[in-house]
């Protein structure tokens, strides 16, 4: 089987995350940044938080549909909620993150299964060696 490849491009610019801008090179991403007014910024545009938890959420769903087929376990309207927190410490910067899946029409311990399994699939995942917790939830 032939390995398939993609590669994103996004483009920084300005003042990075205080103010810059961020565009990938197909123009179908272009935002403004700024910091959180939580972190002490003017707030108003979006964040290199913001944009990690999108892609880290929609990725991981993607995993847990793939890990649920693998199953054999019917998913109904499956979400994933991504917290990715950047923490200041001392003069130093990291990250750490909560994904909750939130599942309806099975168990609690297969929702649990569901998103270990994802966990270990999930590019992003594997990409990041921050703090990570998986929270599943069932409705």
């Amino acid at each position: 089987m032939a390995e398939t490849n993609y590669t994103a491009v996004v483009t920084a610019t300005g003042e990075g995350r205080n103010g810059g801008r961020a565009a990938s090179s197909d123009g179908l991403l272009d935002v403004t940044l700024a910091i959180p007014k939580e972190f002490g910024g003017n707030g108003g545009a979006t964040n290199p938080e913001q944009l990690l938890a999108a892609g880290w959420a929609s990725c991981f769903l993607g995993a847990v549909k793939i890990t649920a087929a693998r199953k054999k376990v019917a998913l109904q309207d499956p979400a994933v909620v991504a917290e990715v927190t950047l923490h200041h410490d001392a003069g130093d910067y990291h990250l750490s993150a909560v994904l909750r899946l939130e599942l309806s029409g099975v168990d609690q311990s297969t929702a649990e299964e569901l998103g270990a399994g994802a966990h270990r699939i999930c590019p992003y995942s594997k990409a990041l060696d921050i703090p990570v917790t998986i929270e599943a939830t069932v409705a």
